[in-house]
């Protein structure tokens, strides 16, 4: 499933949607498999949630069924058992292969409400003309340093002209990997290499994940195999 949050809803944290969506599933009587064992847990698995306070249209979740569910009515039973900012928008039946592996990179855009786009780019380009760039972030573990230029495949800025105000948009591809470089990390670089600061907090919504596309620096569908699966299974 693919789902988004948006609104006040993007201040969710990965624990509070998890408790959400368990609620929904009942709500739905969708027929779910559980673990074994003595204390029994549906099957769901969530790949690479977004940072709490980041919209996403791009949230991807597993879950496991013991019967045969139509993908569409499986959405629509779930959104509406969900609350309002945060919607199923895509569910498919799962083919070969784990879901998390085609995930390999995220398309972020970030917007900076008060930062000049002159600036933005200005900026940009010194990072981009940087081979790494390291910055900080408080870890479970931690204070942990790391280079945070590697993982960007593509970084740009637009403007947006419906803003009404001076901002700067950011879009941005990362590449995922461990630690993951999260917006939050690559505006640390502009700051550190740049002094690019912005005035109100940003708003960042992840766009995408999926396959890299090495040639493009383009982000996939990574449901692909899933439908060519099902096309398959139709075909026979």
């Amino acid at each position: 499933m693919r789902y988004a949050k948006r609104g006040r809803l993007r201040f969710t944290s990965h624990r509070d949607f998890g408790r959400a969506f368990e609620r929904a599933l009942r709500r739905a009587g969708l027929p779910m498999a559980y673990s074994s064992g003595f204390n029994p847990h549906p099957r769901i698995s969530y790949a690479n949630a977004s940072p709490t306070g980041a919209a996403s249209e791009a949230e991807y979740v597993e879950i496991g069924v013991v019967e045969s569910c139509d993908p569409a009515d499986v959405r629509a039973r779930l959104d509406d058992a969900l609350p309002a900012g945060l919607d199923i928008l895509e569910v498919v039946v799962a083919g070969p292969g784990a879901l998390a592996d085609r995930l390999e990179a995220g398309r972020w855009r970030v917007a900076l409400p008060g930062v000049d786009p002159a600036l933005a780019e200005d900026a940009v380009a010194a990072f981009l003309a940087e081979t790494s760039v390291d910055v900080q972030r408080m870890t479970k573990r931690g204070m942990r340093a790391f280079d945070c230029r590697a993982a960007v495949v593509r970084l740009s800025v637009r403007t947006d002209e419906a803003a009404g105000q001076m901002c700067a948009i950011l879009d941005v591809v990362v590449r995922h990997g461990t630690p993951a470089v999260r917006p939050d990390d690559i505006l640390a670089g502009l700051r550190e290499i740049a002094g690019l600061e912005a005035p109100v907090p940003p708003l960042q919504t992840r766009l995408a994940q999926g396959p890299l596309d090495p040639e493009t620096a383009g982000v996939g569908d990574p449901f692909g195999p899933d439908r060519d699966a099902q096309a398959d299974a139709g075909d026979r």
